[in-house]
């Protein structure tokens, strides 16, 4: 979804993301190994972040609120939806502007600026990391996600592999008969009976998305 901000993604790296190998940066034994490696990480993720603008696809989502009820469920950490106008937001996996306490995970505060350094602490002492759910972590969202795909009359899913789970397994709690809309060049599987599939990047696709809803209304 926000890859065509200038944000670039896992899959994009094979593994590698901004020649980090992924399980130093995003897991919690990377954490212990080398704090000052994953904050540096992730202060110049965040340092990027203010450096780009939503994207078509992102306004595109937002602008569907004028028809309809509209809840994105995001994989990604940054914060373009929520700048495009998207009002209610899911962050399946953490937040990239958000800090929260290594000892108390229910401590989170928004970062003001785009650096975290080793000495930052919470309220109660402890050392601040990341908002971030890495690799091995549990996803609380995942949980707040379900009754969303369970109670949606339709369903958009955007510029994702569908590979990376809990995920990609959330869109098979949608209802047998809900339509779901696929947005992506690469045309994930989706193994569901009600699959329409849009072949085109998230700006161009969302677009497309709107016209075929029209449809339906």
């Amino acid at each position: 979804m926000s890859q065509e901000s200038g944000l670039k993604t896992f899959r994009d790296m094979n593994g590698l993301w901004e020649n980090y190998n992924v399980e130093d940066v995003a897991s919690i034994d990377g954490w212990r190994r080398d704090p000052y490696l994953v904050l540096d990480f992730y202060n110049q993720r965040r340092k990027q972040l203010f450096e780009v603008n939503p994207n078509a696809g992102h306004f595109g989502i937002a602008n569907l609120e004028k028809w309809f009820n509209v809840t994105v469920i995001t994989q990604n950490v940054d914060d373009l939806h929520e700048r495009a106008g998207s009002s209610n937001v899911l962050h399946l996996h953490g937040e990239l502007r958000k800090v929260r306490s290594t000892f108390d995970e229910n401590l989170v505060y928004t970062l003001d600026g785009w650096e975290l350094k080793m000495g930052d602490k919470c309220e109660q002492g402890s050392q601040l990391r990341p908002h971030i759910v890495w690799f091995g972590e549990a996803v609380p969202a995942f949980y707040e996600a379900i009754p969303i795909i369970e109670n949606a009359d339709i369903i958009v899913v955007v510029g994702t592999s569908m590979v990376v789970y809990p995920a990609a397994g959330l869109v098979h709690y949608a209802q047998p008969e809900t339509p779901v809309f696929v947005i992506d060049p690469n045309r994930p599987e989706v193994k569901l009976k009600n699959v329409i599939y849009i072949d085109e990047k998230a700006s161009v696709g969302v677009e497309i998305l709107k016209q075929k809803l029209e449809k339906l209304k």
